[in-house]
């Protein structure tokens, strides 16, 4: 088995390479998926946001109302700090869980958008890093995603630097062109993580 760490700034192409690789036959491991998935009405997770936050994060039905949290633990640190402390083991449980039931010879992908935040490069046999110019990503965020350039610009400053994310990239897929000249590129990268996951059997 072959794992993987795939990361990039916001804009930059990390969801498309995502999809190409699991596309391409990767197991791919979403953290943004698990973490919505682990605080779905019924399980222990939202039982532990809700003690913490109290029954005004939850909507009508339910469900945690994302934004509404959001507003809470985003504006102050340590309230931010216990929301991760419930979530991060859960999807770590949950992900540790996804990869023991891949096959030996399987090229599981973790997607982790704050990784490089979060110094998680070593958990990983190999990192990928998507990389775009922060022209780009402005572009897209503001073209693409319908974002003003100043919520756009907030965004990208909140992240890791491109700087920090690519002293931590094994390999790095350049994004700043169409969407039809990244499939090969991607192509070429699945290729040597196929390889390399058979040389580890």
């Amino acid at each position: 088995m072959l794992t993987v760490g795939l990361t990039g700034g916001i804009g930059a192409g990390k969801s498309e390479v995502s999809r190409l690789l699991d596309s391409y036959g990767a197991v791919l491991i979403d953290a943004d998926r698990i973490a919505r998935e682990v605080v779905e009405p019924g399980t222990p997770g939202l039982a532990a946001v809700v003690d913490a936050f109290g029954a005004e994060v939850l909507a009508v039905d339910g469900t945690l109302d994302r934004p509404k949290l959001g507003s809470i633990v985003f504006a102050d640190a340590d309230k931010l700090a216990v929301l991760n402390g419930i979530v991060h083991p859960l999807v770590g449980a949950r992900s540790a869980e996804l990869e023991a039931a891949a096959g030996d010879s399987a090229v599981v992908v973790h997607d982790v958008p704050l990784l490089a935040e979060n110094a998680l490069a070593p958990l990983y046999d190999l990192v990928i890093v998507v990389d775009a110019s922060p022209e780009t990503q402005l572009d897209r965020l503001v073209r693409l995603r319908g974002m003003t350039e100043e919520d756009a610009r907030a965004r990208m400053a909140a992240q890791a630097t491109r700087e920090k994310r690519l002293a931590i990239a094994d390999v790095v897929i350049d994004n700043d062109g169409p969407l039809d000249a990244l499939e090969p590129r991607v192509r070429a990268v699945w290729d040597d993580l196929v390889r390399r996951a058979a040389a580890r059997d």
